[in-house]
C-alpha cells in the first residue's frame, strides 16, 4: 500500500478532495485521473493524546483499511482518527470506512 508522504500531496487531497465524517473515522477522498491504485494516508492529530495513543489509532486505521480492500483504484484517501477510533475494533472501523467510501461514490 503506497502512502501519501509529502506536504504537497496532502494539500492537493485536502484542497480538492471530498470530506466525509463518521463517528469512528473521518476521510478526505480525491479522485485521480491517473490509472492504477491511489495512495493512502493515516493521520492521528496531536490533540487526540500522546504518541502511544496516536500510534494505536493509526494501527487500527491501517488494519481497517487493509480489511476494506485498500488501496482504492483511482482515488487518493486520507483517513483521520477520532477519539472513538482508539477503543474500536478494526472490523468496526473497516465498516465505517466502507460506508464513507460508498458515500463519496468511489
Amino acid at each position: 500500500m503506497e502512502t501519501i508522504k509529502s506536504k504537497r500531496e496532502f494539500e492537493k487531497v485536502f484542497s480538492g478532495g471530498k470530506r466525509v465524517n463518521h463517528r469512528l473515522v473521518r476521510a478526505c477522498v480525491l479522485r485521480t485521473d491517473e490509472g492504477g491504485f491511489g495512495k493512502v494516508a493515516f493521520v492521528a492529530p496531536k490533540r487526540l493524546g500522546n504518541a502511544v495513543y496516536r500510534n494505536r489509532c493509526k494501527r487500527v486505521l491501517r488494519e481497517a483499511a487493509r480489511l476494506s480492500g485498500f488501496p482504492l483504484e483511482g482515488a487518493d484517501v486520507i483517513l483521520l482518527a477520532t477519539r472513538q477510533t482508539h477503543e474500536s475494533h478494526p472490523s468496526e472501523v473497516g465498516r465505517a470506512i466502507a460506508s464513507l467510501i460508498e458515500r463519496v461514490g468511489v
